[in-house]
């Protein structure tokens, strides 16, 4: 009978290594070579850094552009047209009231198709851009008829009588219109006026004295709308809207003999054919 053969049961046996060995293992600058260390990092973030190498040409090349137009767009010259109530200066803040305005270039994409708005007594103003370095600033102002005083305020309106602005400053280019009264005043509306002509009358005073470099301090109309100026001392009765335009056309020659005197000039009879004008000095 054969033997049989005994079957020896093999143990595996597992290393584990020492603490120490561990702690080495887990080193991280064990068998570190920084040249290797820095091609590898590279080959396995390469699309980082192409992003990163795109990103700082943009902002080279951002840099060069924006130096260009710098040097080149800058704002030197500046040309202001149609403004009467406000300065050159006071338009120009209003226009370019930050470093990055005074760019040309920068303008022409701010105001292309596009005007200043909200700007009291102004209706618009356009900004044209001449050259790279010069721009012309057009001012359209509101047609101003006159002001009067409302409730510690000054009421501005147009030859239609529409009240346009309201502020607490006069202007000294147009006169205070007196003798007027209005039940109520709405801003952007007509004013309640039983003659509506009036407003229109009051525009074409203003701008004849405007025309003939006359600059009266007061209009004002009495119950049956005749009309008087007042230019410091001297009280102007016109009378009525006849004849208004010979008789502001006399007081540019007539003011300035009077100036420094104080009196009635009376000019309600003048006309084409008796040119009658008298003037009665007042006693100081």
């Amino acid at each position: 009978m054969a033997k049989r053969k005994r079957r020896v049961k093999k143990r595996r046996i597992e290393y584990r290594p020492s603490l120490r060995e561990r702690i080495e293992d887990f080193h991280p600058l064990r068998n570190f070579h920084p040249i290797r260390g820095l091609f590898r990092a590279m080959r396995m973030h390469k699309s980082l850094y192409v992003i990163a190498i795109v990103l700082l040409a943009i902002v080279i090349a951002g840099g060069i552009a924006y130096k260009y137009i710098n040097d080149n767009y800058t704002v030197t010259n500046i040309y202001v047209t149609g403004n009467t109530h406000y300065t050159n200066d006071e338009i120009i803040d209003m226009v370019l009231g930050d470093k990055v305005s005074h760019n040309s270039l920068f303008l022409s994409l701010k105001y292309r198709d596009k005007s200043i708005e909200n700007i009291p007594f102004i209706e618009k103003v356009d900004v044209d851009i001449v050259s790279r370095d010069t721009i012309r600033i057009n001012v359209y102002e509101k047609a101003i008829a006159g002001y009067f005083a409302y409730l510690g305020r000054y009421m501005y309106f147009d030859r239609d009588g529409i009240v346009v602005e309201s502020s607490y400053e006069t202007s000294d280019d147009v006169p205070e219109v007196m003798g007027l009264h209005f039940d109520y005043i709405i801003m952007y509306e007509k004013l309640p006026a039983p003659n509506e002509e009036i407003f229109e009358e009051i525009l074409d005073i203003t701008q004849l004295l405007s025309k003939y470099n006359l600059r009266a301090d007061k209009i004002f109309f009495d119950s049956e709308y005749n009309v008087y100026l007042y230019f410091g001392g001297v009280e102007v009765s016109l009378g009525t809207r006849d004849f208004i335009d010979e008789k502001i056309i006399q007081l540019q020659y007539i003011l300035p003999e009077l100036e420094g005197k104080n009196g009635i000039l009376e000019m309600k009879d003048f006309d084409d054919s008796t040119k009658n004008v008298t003037f009665e000095e007042k006693n100081q």
